[in-house]
């Protein structure tokens, strides 16, 4: 189902949708997936979204002004449905679900139990190998913390060799004292597998016991003047008692949960997550989200817990959130499937578990306050620096730049994009094939697309940058000056920057000004730049493609210039028309089937026959020929 529907067209499909669950996929104009949904009904829930009656929201009313086309997907149940939602979400990032942007992976620690001597190496993701896994640990950072406590703490090998017990002499891991040297033998079997006990118990958070019997070992070295072993003892308790100063007492109960807070600021949020492990908090992370439309608390914490599990995070059997969550049951039961293993999802509204997600809130406000400020301050640094670098009567907060994008000649383009307040504003975006300009001619070409932007501009008396950006050095600054000189508009702020040496050039000086490269006005202008030029690129490709293959379709016989754009505008592209079925063209409009067979021949010619050994003739009725007897 792709390619732009008239309103007509999409009735009939809203009318043909079925009352069964599924996933339903909105596009815009351009055939681009915006939203991804599931439903338990997708009829009723489709239909849903263009119903009079629908109660007023500006994310939602701005979503249905852009769909022009949706696809669905049945699926068996409901369950169902959420997964393969889940799994598109990630896959496609349409603009109007909510979006958790922070992929990062967290690792786990792997104790190499299906090994004879094992070993404490990263992992990235738990296998069905019959090693031991530790974590996932939050951040990344405690997992190098936690690293470096073992192999300070414990004499645990990181070699990879073959233990046999043969070798001469040890490396030097065993002279500063991380390895026993089981591998010359020093050290028996017996006593590695102890220490491979130590390390998992202080991977599992058993430390208090552990803790008490290194003191005793301790003790009792020292009683057999055993000083240096001794001493070393005495360092792997204190770092044990440091480790456990350090992770804070959350509950007297060896209990596994997660704690989610939510806090909102407008179109902000921020969810901060807590993990407790044996009822110690090992760790905490913030998540943020913007541009947020009416979704409630509930919506947002419903679709952070969806797409943050999905990863290789094993849900804990107990998850405390700051509010219930729409479809609860349905959440639970994947969360459950994931654990494998049951889980419990819980809002308390008192008591000691909703003291911990009051500290949550608390926390997620506070870094939703720090978060914001900083990216106030982040863009208003780099507004301030360019106005100061360029010389600009007032802080760019709209930008608008140019590229110019041509291959032999052929399918001159221009692009347009634009920055605003540090981020691209892609809906503004505009790009224009060249009119005027025969071969290549940058400059030409840019005067060109000046002239018409703003001359646009000056009809619809439509928005006007405070800086315009050209893609080049002098020629295509004063061919844009030129335009707008012409058109009445030389009071608006210009500048190129040239790629070869990153050199800024304006009017006002005769040589160009260079910027440092760590520069954050260098790094925005940069980033406009190359914006600029990838969606010229982009445009270009796009047109030579449909070039390619319109000529390739002249050479069909029977398809002509009407036909051909009939084939293209139907299917929506030129790859569109090289992967078609012969069904599909033949459903586009004053195609009939014989030239349906004949355009899919063209694109999929049968193979030839392989060709008849030397000294045989091929056969002529189509059966295969037999040797003669001799």
């Amino acid at each position: 189902m792709a390619g732009r529907v008239g309103a007509g067209e999409l009735e009939d499909k809203l009318d043909r949708l079925p009352a069964r669950p599924g996933v339903y996929l909105y596009k815009d104009a351009k055939g681009q997936i915006i939203y991804v949904g599931k439903a338990a009904s997708l009829k009723s829930r489709v239909r849903s979204y263009f119903q009079e009656s629908r109660a007023p929201d500006p994310k939602t009313d701005a979503l249905v002004g852009q769909i022009r086309d949706f696809e669905y997907i049945v699926t068996s149940n409901e369950l169902e449905a959420l997964i393969l939602e889940s799994n598109l979400v990630k896959k496609h990032r349409p603009r109007y679900n909510i979006i958790l942007r922070d992929d990062k992976h967290y690792p786990f620690l792997k104790l190499t139990t299906n090994e004879e001597y094992p070993r404490l190496v990263v992992a990235r993701r738990v296998q069905q190998d019959g090693a031991a896994y530790f974590g996932p640990f939050y951040p990344a950072t405690a997992m190098r913390e936690t690293l470096r406590l073992v192999r300070q703490l414990f004499p645990l090998r990181t070699c990879r060799i073959k233990i046999d017990g043969k070798r001469s002499r040890p490396c030097l891991q065993y002279y500063i004292h991380r390895c026993n040297a089981p591998c010359t033998g020093w050290e028996s079997r017996e006593g590695y597998a102890g220490t491979v006990a130590d390390v998992e118990r202080f991977l599992e958070g058993k430390n208090d016991g552990l803790a008490q019997e290194l003191t005793m070992q301790m003790e009792s070295a020292a009683e057999e003047l055993k000083f240096e072993q001794a001493a070393r003892l005495r360092d792997r308790v204190q770092a044990l008692n440091t480790v456990r100063e350090r992770q804070k007492i959350i509950s007297t109960e060896d209990s596994d949960l997660d704690i989610v807070g939510c806090v909102r600021q407008g179109p902000d949020a921020c969810v901060q997550l807590f993990f407790v492990r044996r009822g110690r908090l090992l760790g905490r992370e913030s998540f943020f989200f913007e541009r947020l439309g009416g979704e409630g608390e509930g919506e947002l914490l419903s679709a952070f817990l969806r797409q943050f599990y999905a990863r290789e995070v094993t849900p804990p059997p107990e998850i405390l959130l700051s509010a219930e969550i729409p479809e609860a049951d349905l959440v639970l039961e994947w969360l459950a499937r994931r654990r494998a293993g049951r889980v419990e999802l819980l809002a308390p509204q008192r008591g000691r578990k909703r003291e911990l997600v009051a500290m949550a809130e608390e926390n997620a406000a506070l870094a939703l306050s720090t978060y914001l400020l900083s990216r106030g301050n982040r863009t208003q640094a780099v507004l301030d620096e360019l106005q100061r670098a360029l010389n600009l009567p007032e802080a760019p907060h709209r930008i608008e730049a140019f590229d110019i994008s041509t291959f032999q000649g052929g399918e001159t383009v221009a692009s347009m994009v634009v920055w605003q307040d540090g981020e691209m504003k892609k809906d503004d975006y505009k790009r224009y094939r060249i009119r005027t300009v025969t071969g290549t001619d940058d400059f030409a070409a840019m005067h060109e697309v000046v002239t018409r932007r703003y001359g646009k501009a000056l009809e619809t008396d439509g928005a006007l940058p405070d800086l315009v950006l050209l893609d080049g050095g002098r020629g295509q600054l004063g061919a844009g000056l030129k335009a707008l000189e012409a058109l009445g508009l030389d009071y608006l702020p210009m500048a190129s920057l040239a790629k070869r040496a990153e050199e800024v050039y304006t009017p006002d000086r005769l040589e160009p000004l260079v910027l440092e490269l760590t520069s954050p006005a260098l790094q925005a202008l940069q980033k406009i730049r190359d914006e600029a030029h990838r969606f010229a690129i982009t445009y270009h490709k796009k047109l030579r493609t449909k070039r390619t293959i319109s000529s390739v379709l002249d050479q069909i016989p029977g398809v002509g210039p009407t036909l051909r754009t009939s084939l293209l505008r139907s299917l929506g592209s030129a790859r569109a028309v090289r992967e078609a079925s012969v069904a599909q063209l033949a459903a586009v409009p004053k195609v009939s089937p014989k030239l349906a067979e004949r355009i899919h021949d063209f694109f999929h010619p049968a193979p030839e026959p392989p060709a008849a050994p030397k000294g045989e003739s091929a056969p002529s009725n189509g059966e295969p020929t037999r040797p003669e007897r001799g």
